[in-house]
């Protein structure tokens, strides 16, 4: 079954939280659902890279209850701009690779999301070497350095904006599943929320999945199979509750490749 390259994958970011994402992919997998398009901030990008990659759920997953921060960071002996040194992620991609890809030949387009410091405006990275867009993406002020861009200077995508819905927008997406976190509390004040939950429910093009992490350790790995279950958990409720408001005289049947609401 091909991708379809009309239909976004937008991932937010929020630590060991993104495990919910890996649930996501799980499920859509199994529906036959194959976005071609790809998206994501901070840890949301380092799900959504391995996705658009390639990488099939479980292996995903897989890794992902195998992870550690000790593998996107180490402590800087330097510390002018913050205290680890993201240089591991090289690492980690050239490992896992063979090399450090460029983001335009992946399998599925896929884009990481950063802000510039200089000023303060979201920076949609879909080219150049996949190592630098993880490194930007990912960079919380204060705990990881920022990277060097052109003239950017690029930092955490999340404090501007932590759903990358216009990203997948421009990329060409013409219908977007949107995987938000810290559905019903936002406990990071890092993170900011450009888009508005309520756009995003109203908006037919839209598939909003939100899963709810309450009671859970956003920065230990100790609930990440709980995480990985509660992804299941809402996108079978969201994908479900989307058939039948589409089809509802059918029991909800309708076509996998279809997330119209």
């Amino acid at each position: 079954m091909s991708d379809d390259r009309t239909l976004g994958l937008a991932l937010s970011g929020g630590g060991a939280f993104s495990a919910a994402h890996v649930g996501v992919l799980q499920v859509l997998t199994e529906r036959g659902i194959r976005p071609g398009i790809v998206t994501g901030t901070s840890s949301g990008a380092l799900v959504g890279a391995a996705y658009a990659a390639g990488f099939e759920p479980e292996a995903i997953g897989r890794a992902a209850l195998g992870f550690r921060w000790r593998a996107i960071a180490r402590w800087s002996f330097a510390p002018r701009w913050g205290l680890l040194d993201t240089r591991t992620v090289a690492d980690a991609v050239r490992s896992t690779f063979g090399s450090d890809p460029l983001i335009e030949d992946l399998p599925r387009r896929f884009a990481a999301v950063a802000t510039d410091l200089r000023t303060r405006q979201a920076v949609t990275i879909d080219e150049g070497p996949l190592s630098v867009a993880l490194r930007s993406t990912i960079a919380v002020p204060g705990v990881l350095p920022p990277v060097r861009r052109g003239a950017a200077l690029l930092a955490d995508g999340g404090i501007v904006d932590n759903v990358p819905v216009a990203a997948a927008r421009a990329l060409g997406a013409s219908r977007v599943i949107v995987v938000r976190l810290h559905a019903k509390w936002e406990n990071v004040r890092m993170m900011r929320t450009v888009t508005r939950t309520a756009d995003l429910t109203s908006d037919p093009s839209v598939l909003l999945i939100q899963p709810e992490m309450e009671g859970m350790a956003q920065w230990r790995m100790s609930d990440l199979p709980r995480l990985i279950a509660e992804g299941r958990r809402v996108a079978t409720e969201a994908l479900d509750a989307a058939a039948l408001r589409e089809h509802p005289d059918t029991g909800g049947a309708s076509d996998p490749g279809r997330v119209t609401r």
